[in-house]
């Protein structure tokens, strides 16, 4: 596996052409990463062969002030590791530094998108997530690129932003890996205490209740209803958003005819954990 530490070996490495699937990530790796690389390999294998490559970079530019850009969990070592151990073909790990030039004044923003739901309680986040998604677009030059379900707004923005910018990237949406206990897989699970971290389930199993009122016919005030409460029953759970939008365009709704996305993103302690869940009255068409 080629490591590459800057622009211009990720370019190098790129240069004698072929299909390639980018994975990009800000490291701490677990088994949703490493499904991210699997899928993009079976991309791969479906267009006639071609390469993955994995970026690791935590981009401070989707970072707010008061946010856990300076404890976000860093293992390089390990991650190295896992993905020579996943068949990576090459791994991206540029500097802060080498990604944003000193004076660089250019930003890239999915305006509306950007700035409802998760983009409400994290201004500037989206802009950021676009912004350096562009650039490793730019420097990797991907046929694809895979992105995981559970971070759903940001799958919604990066397919927004690649149809109005022309971008010529698939992109491949993931779904969501869980913990046997149900919990979404993020880095930032390694943030909780013993007592949180047995507590954060309490999301699976609301979104399990309220993905099943829906199938049932449930209405949109009673389905919300029902997730405050399991939430809510559990002390250690802060609820910063409980939002059920059309699955298709992230927009609101008056009553629940189609296909939605159940999204929420509680505190647990220091940690904001985020997670999704999409949900089908009955008849109602897939969205994917």
């Amino acid at each position: 596996m080629q490591i590459c530490r800057d622009k211009g070996a990720m370019r190098d490495w790129r240069s004698p052409g072929g299909r390639v699937a980018l994975v990009p990530t800000m490291g701490a790796l677990h088994d949703g990463h490493l499904s991210l690389v699997a899928h993009a390999r079976r991309w791969l294998d479906t267009q006639g062969g071609g390469r993955v490559v994995t970026s690791i970079f935590v981009n401070p530019t989707q970072f707010g002030p008061n946010e856990d850009l300076a404890t976000y969990p860093r293992d390089e070592e390990n991650d190295i590791a896992l993905l020579e151990q996943a068949g990576c073909d090459a791994v991206f790990l540029p500097t802060v530094a080498d990604i944003y030039r000193p004076g660089a004044q250019t930003v890239v923003e999915v305006t509306d998108l950007s700035r409802m739901l998760m983009g409400r309680l994290r201004p500037g986040h989206f802009r950021g997530v676009a912004t350096v998604v562009t650039k490793l677009f730019n420097i990797v030059r991907p046929d694809a690129a895979a992105f995981g379900e559970k971070d759903y707004q940001q799958l919604a923005v990066i397919r927004q932003m690649v149809a109005d910018l022309d971008m010529p990237v698939e992109i491949l949406p993931v779904p969501t890996v869980r913990e046997a206990d149900g919990l979404a897989m993020s880095s930032r699970n390694r943030r909780l205490s013993p007592g949180e971290r047995a507590a954060a389930p309490v999301l699976n199993r609301a979104l399990d209740q309220a993905q099943r009122m829906v199938a049932e016919g449930a209405g949109l005030s009673a389905t919300r209803a029902a997730l405050r409460r399991i939430i809510g029953a559990e002390p250690l759970a802060d609820i910063r958003s409980i939002d059920i939008r059309d699955a298709a365009t992230l927009s609101r709704i008056a009553m629940i005819q189609a296909p939605v996305v159940i999204l929420l993103a509680v505190r647990f302690g220091d940690v904001l954990l985020i997670d999704q869940r999409v949900a089908h009255p009955k008849g109602a068409p897939d969205v994917r």
